[in-house]
């Protein structure tokens, strides 16, 4: 990825995330094949790479600290810049119900990070003053470290490579994230919530998140699965799978981007439930 600076499941599977070790890369495929999925599809093969390594942050800021949550929306992009090898950075907001409502929330809010190591990404985790921020201000937060294992498309041109291989067992995260054409928006948001009722108390689902960089328009979706099969089960039926369906052949997106992780690390608390 070309460098940019701009900026409740069982306890095994909570247990398994704890300072998982990155595996040995071997190929994995990925999901939500589609009529435009002319874009590249990218899996390991050969050698694990040194490089890539994803932090995804999620913040539930306390009351008392509003207004210096809206204020990361806008400014965190600058001491984001500051941070030792940070590659790539989006600050997103989020919305109500889980951060899947079309009304923003005035306190969800999240960062995802992609680093050019596991040592800076570590480093952020234990000792930034960025997120010492997120923890002195948060009444919920959650940190996950991750490699990709499958990645597919593109978010604002760049492409994540992958660095390890799926999980052959245990938890498994997914990041999915579209920008809307805003033709196509009333249409697209007239079938979400049927996906958001689908997701909510989905057998193997760990954790979801909605997140995004503009309201309405850029939106992903961050989730923590028991297993790969799980997942997998979600996505190829039901609302979803219907959803997705709907979307591509609506042509209801200009950009896409879905990455499979391996998780190395989740820790914090997000909607009521500790992990890690």
């Amino acid at each position: 990825m070309a460098t940019l600076r701009s900026p409740a499941g069982d306890s095994q599977a909570q247990q398994a995330l704890r300072d998982r070790p990155a595996p040995a890369p071997s190929p994995s495929p990925s999901q939500h094949t589609s009529p435009q999925s002319e874009q590249a599809q990218t899996q390991t093969v050969g050698p694990a790479p040194a490089g890539l390594v994803v932090v995804m942050l999620l913040a539930d800021i306390a009351p008392g600290n509003t207004l210096w949550g809206w204020s990361r929306l806008v400014l965190q992009k600058l001491p984001l810049r500051q941070v030792p090898g940070l590659r790539f950075a989006k600050v997103l907001g989020s919305g109500h119900n889980g951060g899947f409502g079309l009304r923003p929330s005035r306190s969800r809010q999240g960062l995802f990070l992609a680093f050019d190591d596991e040592a800076f990404a570590r480093q952020f985790i234990d000792s930034s003053p960025v997120l010492a921020g997120y923890r002195a201000r948060s009444a919920e937060l959650l940190v996950a470290l991750l490699r990709a294992c499958s990645s597919k498309g593109s978010w604002s041109g760049q492409q994540i490579s992958p660095t390890a291989s799926a999980p052959t067992d245990g938890p498994v995260a997914v990041l999915t994230r579209a920008s809307i054409r805003p033709q196509r928006a009333r249409a697209f948001w007239r079938i979400q919530p049927g996906t958001e009722r689908a997701l909510a108390g989905v057998p193997g689902c760990l954790l979801a998140a909605g997140v995004g960089e503009a309201p309405l328009l850029r939106q992903a979706t961050f989730t923590v699965w028991q297993s790969a099969a799980a997942m997998d089960a979600y996505a190829r039926s039901g609302a979803h799978g219907d959803a997705i369906r709907t979307a591509y052949q609506g042509n209801f997106f200009s950009e896409t981007m879905f990455l499979r992780f391996a998780p190395l690390l989740i820790q914090g608390r997000w909607l009521g439930v500790d992990h890690g």
